[in-house]
């Protein structure tokens, strides 16, 4: 399978939700389950900032992906650069001021980037602040320790794992999971 191949694949697994991200009401929200549209929270809700490289493994229909990103993220924004192994820009994804943008040469123009900023805010905004919104739309968000579980009533369609070193993330109902490596505080 080409490199080229192979990232098409990666993108549409692993930021692509059967559901497709709209606007509603000047908001930007992502379908975690078919029924439920997560509106995006604002920059300011991450739980610490972070400007650092991360190293991505995933895992979809069978087959083990690896890209890395250089994420920069605080109270006004998240910045995402995405490059294959040997360093080279695949794509550029940014969230500021309420407007999701996502441009690459490599990626389908389809991939719905608030699905990659939905992705990102369950893993690192404040629990405080995803619960209601989760509420909002029907789900409930479960902590324990340095975990966080999303169910759909007694499902649980998303687990997410944190330490200091990495991030794993499943969710269940799309059929995807993946690790992110890196220095998380």
């Amino acid at each position: 399978m080409t490199c080229k191949k192979t990232i098409i694949i990666l993108s549409l697994s692993l930021f692509s939700c059967a559901s497709r991200a709209e606007i509603s009401e000047n908001r930007l929200f992502s379908g975690l389950t078919d029924s439920a549209k997560y509106f995006l929270l604002p920059p300011s809700g991450i739980e610490n900032s972070m400007d650092m490289f991360q190293r991505i493994s995933a895992f979809y229909g069978g087959r083990d992906y690896i890209l890395n990103a250089w994420v920069k993220a605080d109270e006004t924004g998240l910045d995402m650069t995405l490059l294959n192994e040997m360093g080279t820009n695949m794509g550029n994804l940014s969230y500021r001021n309420g407007a999701v943008t996502f441009s690459s040469a490599v990626f389908p123009q389809s991939i719905k980037p608030e699905y990659i900023v939905a992705d990102f805010q369950l893993c690192f905004y404040n629990a405080l602040l995803l619960r209601p919104a989760l509420e909002d739309c029907g789900l409930t968000l479960e902590t324990t320790g340095n975990g966080r579980r999303i169910l759909s009533g007694e499902k649980v369609i998303i687990e997410i794992e944190k330490n200091s070193k990495s991030v794993r993330f499943v969710n269940n109902l799309r059929g995807y999971s993946y690790i992110l490596e890196g220095e998380f505080h």
